[in-house]
């Protein structure tokens, strides 16, 4: 064959007569998306990916089957062959169904491969799923103890009987590795010279510390309080957290060359100006620290707590006189902690308020059910109308009587007072654990939002000044759990990363395909076999409630094992290495501009070592070109027409399954994953 050249986005590329214009470029490291081809089967161009414009044609055209001419002026990233791309990926994913990654993941804010790391528990292999948890988070040890845990809301093993206790998971192989004697730790990047301070020592702010030390960078970490940890020191109680664990894994930050300073108050010790002067980038992750009130008169008396004060003054040791009985006033987990703590020192009645039914409390039910057990007393649809007091002492809450009324912002029904009536509560103390707020004395350079809170761009996380971003409750949303923290500072420190080495970049969730839980598949999932979930051992109410020791006992390893095991694996095992989610990415789709008749439901079919995935399938015929072709069998084809085409053995015939020699060449060379070899 004779030599040919061509120029492809401006570089002259040599390549022989007769070769597609997609080998030339990629023979001269130019990649042209595709999604149909493969050097092992004839030239077929059916996804419409790898289009191009050839000059003096005014049509586009198809680089895996146009043969290149000497001469040819040829552009492959022109807005119109972007969009031509966009518009097929578009109508490829406009109908696709499938779940890219377990909806555990998609559900966990910090974006943890969940099902990843499950499976290597199963496998015994608690060091690798350490690896893999830390590629997003570096605290599971603590985060497994004290997070809500919404990748189990979303959970499909609930649909069979129970969701996977993929928190305490977490915490077992992060307790196991810590024991090793040689913890996990990532590799770190060569120093590049560039310094970044942080401000905050909570999650969000170790996270950052984290992330920005293992690329590279110098980072010196400040803290306004006597130890690290933020809300998991000062906010969680040590029988939830036990603080040697906390201290151990931030000693494991540490060791990647982060310098902590304590004791560190903006404004009193150091100006903000002084910190952003000596670093590169700054980090505000100072969370939200200041308690809100009750909202009613009598709040200022002696005997009216903040919650988050509260939690705060018994964890350094300065445990407030509560008295005998105490009512908490609030319904989420920080409330539950307040409560629990009063029982741990001493107080003989109390009592949780609070507005709404046990069905609308954003406390987890396990939190919930622990107090009770531990004889905290719940009091639903009351709220405090006034707090009345003796000499500027507590001594008593009225209490509104509520009702139910129409949903609010929230979903949950509105409570309404019920005119006339109330209740009389005696107590020595009030704790208001309603919420908190920021607090930012020393930040007043920092533009901020009507509610209070610093702004941060939600892609960038840059906030008004330069060179300086913002993670975490201090910031546009306000205060959430910690997980929300650390996956905020996870993306956050990608953004830092560049904007260290010149480069301007937002962050944007990947797109994902994400199943549809439809009453088919669950009635699919209910069949399947039982397996009930395995119940973390606990010290017992009576023994817990006089101490501040650790309630879990942690998972034997036959447990843990056994119920890592229950995983369904949802996520698809191909995801890293498949194209269509690659260029998806790749050019920003929206397949939900596009409407259409849709196939039916989810329907898998196992053709003798293969599971085929029908929702999955582009139809661009690899596997039946490799079947015949490579394999020279031709058991596979296309079977219908139009919009009902499928691939199935040829005229849907079971019968050639039997020359099915197990070979898996359709599996292996699957662009989608429709096709998965199975044992």
């Amino acid at each position: 064959m004779s030599q040919i050249t061509i120029t492809v986005n401006g570089k002259v590329c040599t390549g022989q007569a007769g070769e597609t214009i997609l080998n030339i470029a990629k023979a001269n490291g130019i990649e042209i998306p595709n999604l149909c081809y493969d050097k092992s089967v004839a030239r077929y161009g059916a996804c419409g990916m790898c289009v191009v414009e050839v000059e003096g044609n005014p049509k586009l055209q198809r680089a895996c089957s146009i043969e290149a001419a000497d001469g040819m002026v040829i552009h492959t990233e022109t807005a119109r062959t972007i969009e031509a791309r966009k518009i097929a990926m578009e109508l490829l994913m406009s109908d696709h169904d499938g779940d890219c990654v377990g909806p555990c993941s998609l559900n966990c804010p910090a974006g943890t491969d969940c099902q990843a790391y499950v499976k290597q528990i199963a496998l015994g292999n608690d060091r690798e799923a350490v690896r893999i948890i830390k590629e997003k988070l570096p605290l599971p040890a603590s985060i497994g103890r004290v997070c809500p845990h919404p990748c189990e809301t979303a959970c499909r093993r609930q649909y069979v009987e129970q969701p996977i206790s993929i928190a305490y998971l977490k915490y077992f192989a992060a307790d196991n590795d810590l024991a090793s004697g040689n913890p996990f730790r990532p590799e770190v990047k060569a120093p590049t010279g560039k310094r970044v301070a942080i401000v905050g020592g909570g999650p969000g702010g170790l996270t950052a510390a984290y992330f920005l030390a293992v690329a590279g960078h110098s980072v010196t970490v400040y803290d306004a309080m006597p130890k690290m940890g933020g809300m998991l020191r000062y906010g969680i109680p040590e029988y939830r957290l036990p603080k040697k664990v906390l201290d151990r894994e931030i000693q494991e930050i540490q060791d990647l060359g982060v310098t902590l300073k304590n004791g560190v108050k903006i404004g009193r010790d150091i100006s903000f100006e002084e910190i952003r002067k000596s670093a590169d980038a700054t980090v505000v992750a100072i969370g939200a620290w200041k308690s809100s009130g009750v909202g009613c008169p009598g709040e200022d008396q002696q005997g009216v707590l903040g919650g988050i004060d509260f939690l705060r003054e018994v964890s350094l040791g300065n445990a407030p006189d509560i008295g005998k009985k105490v009512a908490v006033v609030g319904g989420g987990n920080t409330a539950m902690d307040a409560c629990r703590t009063a029982v741990r020192l001493g107080a003989e009645e109390v009592y949780v308020v609070y507005r709404r039914t046990r069905n609308e409390m954003p406390a987890e039910d396990i939190e919930i059910e622990e107090a009770m057990e531990e004889g905290v007393t719940f009091k639903f649809l009351t709220n405090p109308a006034e707090i009345l007091g003796e000499n500027g002492r507590v001594k008593a809450v009225k209490l509104q009587v509520m009702e139910l009324g129409e949903p609010d912002a929230s979903g949950r029904r509105s409570p309404v007072p019920v005119e006339g009536k109330f209740e009389m509560l005696e107590v020595d103390t009030v704790i208001a654990a309603i919420g908190q707020k920021l607090e930012p004395t020393g930040f007043d350079s920092l533009e901020m939002t009507k509610k209070g809170n610093i702004s941060a761009d939600e892609a960038t996380y840059r906030t008004s000044l330069e060179g300086v971003f913002a993670v975490g409750d201090a910031t546009n949303k306000g205060a959430s759990i910690a997980i929300e923290a650390i996956g905020e500072a996870n993306r956050a420190s990608q953004v830092i990363d560049a904007y260290l080495n010149g480069r301007e970049i937002s962050y944007r969730r990947p797109f994902v395909s994400e199943r549809e839980v439809t009453e088919n598949l669950k009635a699919q999932l209910a069949g399947k076999p039982h397996a009930a979930r395995i119940k973390m051992p606990q010290r017992s109410p009576e023994e817990r409630r006089h101490d501040f020791q650790e309630i879990n006992l942690g998972f034997a390893e036959a447990d843990a094992r056994a119920e890592a095991a229950r995983c369904l694996e949802c996520g698809c095992h191909d995801y890293a290495d498949c194209k269509l989610i690659r260029c998806a990415n790749l050019y920003e789709i929206h397949p939900e501009r596009l409407e259409g008749e849709q196939h039916p439901g989810f329907v898998e079919e196992k053709l003798v070592c293969i599971e085929r995935n029908q929702r999955k399938c582009i139809l661009c015929n690899l596997c039946v070109r490799t079947c015949d072709e490579v394999a020279g069998k031709a058991i596979l084809g296309l079977v219908g027409r139009g919009f009902q085409t499928v691939i199935r053995p040829e005229f849907n015939d079971p019968a050639t399954i039997a020359d099915c020699v197990n070979c898996r060449k359709c599996a292996e060379i699957c662009p989608t994953g429709a096709l998965r070899i199975v044992k």
